[in-house]
């Protein structure tokens, strides 16, 4: 047996053991006083049973044990924070076992950004407020602390782009972001999943939609974008799109 073989294996096994020690990390515990912060600013988490809290309280907790966060020209809040790790908890509060395996970290911006994640004023065409990174920024997804905040004090429009940047990691679990997530939907599902996507695409094409008009993109964007309609304004979406609403919520395993 060759001693690059054995460095091999000596290799693949400290890789192995090192995952098993981050993922096993005890998480710190939920601070206290989180919880009255997130009764008023988290809608979500206000409308969930006691037990229900505790159990998305430990998730986060979880969450931000396996995630960093970190931050460009801007100094990072309780609140923050708070708002990353609910993002990420609120699409697969209703799966026991989920970890985000392909990300590693959240970098947060002080506002939107362009496509060289240039946030000044002079910068032009600052237009993306969050994006899952590629490339060299593979397993990073970067954030516009304004677009972040938005989404959570404005409940009516039916936006909140940290929790569309997290349903396209969702989408990515299976290694294609194409907007057939099939870690959540099984087969009974994706075929009339694709027909009413490329309905209400169209539909959208033709005004005759409330979806906004970027889900009409592409697929993927479609996915995202109707997800944290149902998330953000579920009441809203089951009545303007009874059949939209039911796929999502089978698929997300919530009935909001």
């Amino acid at each position: 047996m060759s001693i690059y073989f054995l460095a091999f294996i000596g290799l693949v096994v400290f890789v192995g053991y090192a995952f098993y020690r981050t993922r096993k990390k005890k998480a710190k515990p939920f601070p206290e006083s989180w919880h009255t912060i997130m009764l008023q600013e988290v809608e979500f988490y206000k409308l969930l049973s006691t037990e229900e809290q505790f159990r998305f309280q430990k998730r986060m907790m979880q969450f931000l044990n396996e995630v960093y966060i970190d931050s460009v020209n801007l100094e990072i809040t309780e609140l923050d924070i708070i708002f990353i790790a609910s993002s990420a908890v609120i699409p697969v509060f209703a799966f026991k076992d989920w970890h985000y395996t392909k990300l590693s970290g959240v970098i947060l911006y002080p506002d939107n950004f362009n496509e060289d994640f240039e946030f000044s004023d002079k910068s032009k065409s600052k237009r993306i407020a969050g994006v899952v990174g590629t490339g060299r920024l593979e397993g990073k997804m970067i954030l516009s602390r304004k677009a972040l905040h938005h989404g959570f004090s404005n409940d009516n429009d039916g936006r909140n782009t940290a929790i569309h940047e997290f349903i396209h990691l969702i989408d990515k679990m299976d290694d294609n972001i194409d907007g057939i997530p099939e870690i959540l939907m099984n087969n009974a599902f994706t075929i009339p999943w694709l027909k009413l996507i490329h309905e209400e695409m169209e539909n959208i094409h033709r005004n005759r939609s409330k979806l906004r008009a970027y889900g009409a993109t592409n697929q993927a964007e479609f996915f995202a974008v109707a997800s944290e309609y149902f998330f953000e304004s579920p009441e809203r979406l089951k009545k303007e799109h009874p059949e939209l609403y039911t796929l999502l919520s089978k698929s997300f395993r919530v009935n909001l």
